[in-house]
């Protein structure tokens, strides 16, 4: 059985509306956690001028790789083994990155290390897209977030909702910078970063 995610469902569509002209110049997407794996095969073929290449932690691949045999497209790639722990990443060429509601499930510590890979392996004019919740001035967008937070912090007590501005300032010690921060539904954002100097 494939897994699921209403929350995939619901947001696919907004966040393809983005994609679709922030990826208009990428040829090759590394998809970094792409959880049940619904995203890479609602984008895939509605981009076909790019590659794109789901990524995941060991435990979530099987349910990834149901997903892709469901669903397949041409310029939809096997899924990989990736972590953002791991000293070694993929080493094929991609000139964009994509990730969606993983910083709050991460540790701080590995989103920084998330943000350090995409500046040390984007080159330059490559992109980032982040989708997600964050916080802005330390404060929660919403009444949802905020209840959000607290069931990810009693589940987790390394994971809960990202800083906006920590983000942003850890993607500039990386060498990316925001190019737009876009609202999203139901109290998430896109942000869109760009590669413009070396770390």
């Amino acid at each position: 059985m494939k897994p699921y995610s209403a929350a995939c469902e619901r947001n696919q569509e907004p966040i393809f509306q983005i994609l679709r002209d922030f990826f208009a110049d990428r040829h090759s997407i590394l998809e970094v956690g792409s959880g049940t794996g619904q995203h890479a095969v609602y984008f895939a073929p509605r981009l076909p001028f790019l590659e794109w290449h789901p990524s995941d932690r060991a435990d979530n691949l099987e349910g990834i790789a149901a997903w892709l045999t469901a669903h397949p497209a041409p310029n939809l790639k096997p899924v990989r083994l990736l972590d953002v722990d791991m000293s070694s990443w993929p080493k094929f060429a991609f000139d964009g990155m994509y990730t969606a509601n993983t910083l709050h499930i991460m540790s701080s510590a590995q989103g920084h290390r998330l943000l350090a890979q995409a500046g040390k392996r984007l080159p330059r004019g490559g992109k980032l897209a982040i989708y997600g919740p964050f916080n802005y001035n330390g404060r929660y967008t919403g009444k949802g977030n905020e209840h959000f937070d607290y069931v990810l912090r009693e589940r987790s007590p390394h994971s809960g909702i990202r800083d906006f501005e920590d983000i942003c300032a850890h993607a500039e010690e990386s060498g990316l910078t925001l190019v737009e921060d876009f609202a999203m539904p139901a109290d998430n954002h896109l942000l869109a970063f760009e590669r413009t100097r070396r770390r």
